[in-house]
C-alpha cells in the first residue's frame, strides 16, 4: 500500500495536460483584460497572429496539438469509464 504522506514521483501527462490549458486559458484572460484597460477596446487576434508572420504556422499548430491532445485524452477517459462501468455492472448484476 502507498504512503498517502509522500509526493509522488512522476506526474501524469493528463494532468500537465490540464495545467497547460488552465495557464494558457488564464494568461489569455488576463491579457485580453490588460490590453482592454490600456487601450479601452479587445485586442484583434488575427492581426496579432498575421504579424507574426512565419510563426503563425507554428503558433496555430502548437494550439491545435493542445486542443487535440485535450480530446483525445477526454476521449480516452470517458472510453475508460464507461469500459469500468459497464464490467462493474456485469459483476453486480451477476451477484
Amino acid at each position: 500500500m502507498k504512503n498517502l504522506n509522500e509526493a509522488p514521483d512522476d506526474w501524469p501527462l493528463g494532468n500537465i495536460l490540464w495545467f497547460a490549458v488552465l495557464v494558457w486559458f488564464s494568461s489569455s484572460l488576463l491579457s485580453q483584460s490588460a490590453y482592454i484597460a490600456i487601450h479601452g477596446l479587445p485586442y484583434d487576434a488575427v492581426t496579432m497572429l498575421e504579424s507574426l508572420g512565419p510563426f503563425y504556422y507554428l503558433v496555430l499548430l502548437l494550439e491545435l496539438v493542445i486542443w487535440g491532445s485535450l480530446i483525445f485524452m477526454g476521449c480516452l477517459k470517458f472510453a475508460r469509464a464507461r469500459r469500468t462501468r459497464s464490467t462493474g455492472a456485469g459483476h453486480v448484476a451477476g451477484v
